[in-house]
């Protein structure tokens, strides 16, 4: 990883104590779609807020990041290494991988590539959910962070997830806040009403939750 990449775990990715706890309350309205007995990997981890709190059986978290170790739970399996090269997992091997804000920091061929392997990765019964900035309500905000390369919106995510194989089986165009610096209250109690609620304001990122595309299923 480069001095400009560990910079950005450094100020615009930094720790941060309420993230974990914003992430349990995540985790659970996430794990419906997600089996106690699954293996799961979480791609671009950074301080494993995600893979830290989901339950499974076999949970994996990889990212560029070098520290990634110092933040993943005993029981959680670490790799540093490129979304977009998968090749240490074996074919069909995980029930369920997630991507969190992270093709939004990608050129259009590692999002290509980075998807073609999450397609050979995952079982075919599998899951691929992705949280992720919608541009159509963040716009403003949206290249504020100077990492950012692609643009996607509710619409064009499922475009380009169809494209490359998988089926759209949910869609929430306003999930979450675009970050941890958002005017939301960061206790618990409040995230969980606020994923119940229809409004969600300030609401700027989005959930879709797809599966490889395949005749038998």
């Amino acid at each position: 990883m480069n001095t400009i990449s560990n910079r950005y775990f450094e100020s615009r990715f930094c720790p941060d104590a309420k993230r974990a706890a914003v992430w349990q309350v995540i985790c659970d309205y996430l794990q419906p779609f997600i089996a106690p007995e699954s293996c799961v990997l979480d791609l671009g981890a950074g301080y494993c807020s995600f893979i830290n709190h989901v339950r499974a059986r076999e949970r994996h978290a990889l990212d560029l990041f070098p520290g990634l170790g110092e933040y993943a739970h005993a029981d959680v399996q670490t790799h540093v290494g490129s979304c977009d090269n998968l090749t240490l997992f074996s074919a069909h091997y995980f029930d369920v991988v997630l991507a969190s804000n992270l093709l939004e920091h990608l050129t259009r061929e590692a999002v290509a590539n980075t998807l073609s392997e999450v397609r050979r990765v995952l079982k075919p019964s599998g899951r691929l959910i992705v949280i992720q900035p919608n541009f159509r309500y963040c716009f403003r905000e949206y290249f504020d962070d100077y990492t950012h390369l692609l643009v996607f919106t509710d619409v064009t995510l499922v475009d380009l997830l169809s494209a490359s194989g998988f089926h759209v089986e949910r869609v929430e165009p306003r999930f979450l806040p675009t970050s941890m610096k958002s005017r939301l209250p960061k206790w618990p109690w409040m995230v969980r009403l606020y994923l119940k609620s229809p409004l969600r304001p300030f609401a700027g990122q989005m959930l879709v939750i797809c599966h490889p595309s395949n005749p038998g299923r």
